[in-house]
């Protein structure tokens, strides 16, 4: 006989009831996102959105450097090298800057830089060049007279030239004559190439100049101004 629940009453079909859905069946409720896309609600990644555009920083503009007496420098880097050495870990690099610095007015220096990145060796060659500057005697544009100067295994020959002529001159010893206010000169780089060596005795010879009134003065030889001419 016929469980009295499972007939059909009139036109009425049978109830099915469903299934009981057990506790750990039941799916986690999902968290809703934040209004900026990830992160969102209570985790504090909805401000990802606000960040800024990617890339280098813009540098600062930096003013010209000045002497004691308000001259503007200029600094040029005239040589760097790059020195490596071997440790327990693998290979140590450390770099070495060669900077020329002068007021093109008659006063340079040279300075030599180390440290183990490039621009902190530019800023110690700078540093120490600006404290090492001294006083050339110059002719106008040119230089007095004829000298060759010798540093090491370098040697350079300069010669004063007429007005136009520019710098005749490699790239080391154009550096430190354009520092130091030379306009006009003939130069030959003779023996070693090094740019330490061919710096450091461009530098002996501008300080070894003397103009006219100086070698007259040290004989003791009064120096007489001659009167212009009047037409």
């Amino acid at each position: 006989m016929a469980d009295p629940e499972q007939q059909v009453v009139g036109d009425k079909a049978p109830e099915t009831r469903a299934p009981e859905v057990r506790g750990a069946d039941v799916p986690a409720p999902v968290a809703p996102r934040g209004p900026e896309g990830r992160g969102g609600g209570d985790r504090g990644g909805g401000d990802r959105g606000q960040r800024g555009p990617r890339g280098r920083r813009p540098r600062q503009p930096e003013g010209p450097t000045l002497d004691k007496d308000g001259n503007e420098l200029t600094e040029k880097v005239i040589f760097i090298n790059r020195s490596a050495k071997v440790v327990k870990g693998g290979r140590r690099f450390s770099f070495s800057a060669l900077v020329v610095v002068g007021d093109r007015k008659g006063k340079v220096g040279l300075g030599l830089g180390k440290a183990s990145e490039v621009a902190e060796a530019i800023k110690k060659g700078g540093s120490v060049a600006r404290q090492s500057m001294v006083k050339v005697a110059l002719a106008t544009t040119t230089i007095p007279h004829e000298i060759l100067s010798a540093f090491d295994g370098a040697r350079v020959l300069l010669r004063p030239a007429s007005e136009g002529t520019g710098v005749i001159a490699g790239k080391t010893v154009r550096a430190v004559l354009d520092a130091a206010g030379v306009r006009n000169v003939l130069s030959k780089s003779l023996g070693s190439k090094n740019a330490a060596n061919v710096a450091k005795a461009t530098l002996s010879a501008l300080q070894r100049l003397r103009t006219r009134e100086e070698i007259l003065r040290a004989r003791g030889i009064s120096v007489s101004v001659k009167a212009p001419v009047l037409a």
